[in-house]
């Protein structure tokens, strides 16, 4: 089901004729695979400030810090927070 959507949303080539054999092959698509949705999913919940712990239950992994280390890239403003609460400490009243 997955790559017959990819096709017809233009992001893969559809069903060529493959092999002598007559066998049809479908285009490698890693970088558009089933997960995609899942990153963009996880991405989004990171950016809200939802917890790495809360995080790695809806996809199912038994270790966050698995879910951690897949998803840290998506993190660009990690550390940002803990900034701003620091400098709204030391601002004058």
């Amino acid at each position: 089901m997955w790559k017959p959507a990819l096709a017809t949303a233009g992001v893969i080539a559809p069903l060529e004729e493959g092999s002598v054999d007559g066998a049809r092959v479908w285009e490698p698509s890693r970088e558009h695979g089933f997960h995609a949705p899942r990153h963009v999913f996880a991405s989004e919940e990171l950016e809200v400030g939802e917890s790495i712990v809360s995080l790695a239950r809806w996809p199912g992994h038994s270790d966050p810090g698995f879910t951690l280390r897949k998803y840290s890239h998506f993190l660009p403003r990690a550390g940002a927070r803990g900034s701003a609460a620091i400098d709204a400490i030391f601002a004058e009243p």
